[in-house]
């Protein structure tokens, strides 16, 4: 069924030319508890951001690196670094917003808070990276893609306003 839908299907991206699978699987998820969990990431470290951001480079931020994330994961599969696999879920997304942040604050570090808002990131980091490493079904590979991606974005990104 998710096949069907848009799973990301390294086979069906390279061999068959289906790119917007790279898209696509990041809008599926297993069940409700794997959205849940996206979306409560999302809703503890997004709004900050997108108030210094604006909601539009924002939603540009969270796409590029989630597609960052699925790119990631099919170089590293054709590298055969990786097993093939079908993999769904936002959380490249998710941790590629944790990557604009702390390329952000890392750019910014002279702003109000902002080094121990990067202390927080780095927190999150690490707790993602043991959640990872105890979780086999999810992919750490999709997670450092999205989050690579997202500090390159962020290192490169200027603030809406310059109160942060």
């Amino acid at each position: 069924m998710m096949h069907r839908l848009g799973a990301l299907d390294i086979s069906a991206v390279i061999g068959k030319g289906e790119f917007w699978r790279l898209f696509t699987a990041l809008f599926l998820h297993e069940d409700l508890v794997h959205l849940g969990f996206n979306l409560f990431a999302l809703y503890i470290i997004g709004p900050p951001l997108e108030k210094t951001l604006g909601a539009i480079r924002f939603a540009v931020c969270y796409l590029i690196s989630g597609i960052g994330s699925t790119i990631g994961v099919v170089a590293l599969t054709q590298l055969k670094i990786l097993r093939p696999a079908e993999l769904i879920g936002a959380s490249g997304c998710v941790m590629g917003i944790v990557g604009v942040w702390a390329g952000f604050l890392l750019r910014h570090r002279d702003g109000w808070q902002a080094r121990q808002r990067l202390l927080n990131i780095l927190l999150i980091i690490a707790i993602q990276v043991l959640f990872d490493i105890f979780t086999p079904q999810v992919s750490t590979s999709a997670h450092l893609s999205g989050l690579i991606t997202g500090f390159a974005i962020g290192l490169a990104m200027q603030p809406k306003q310059h109160s942060f």
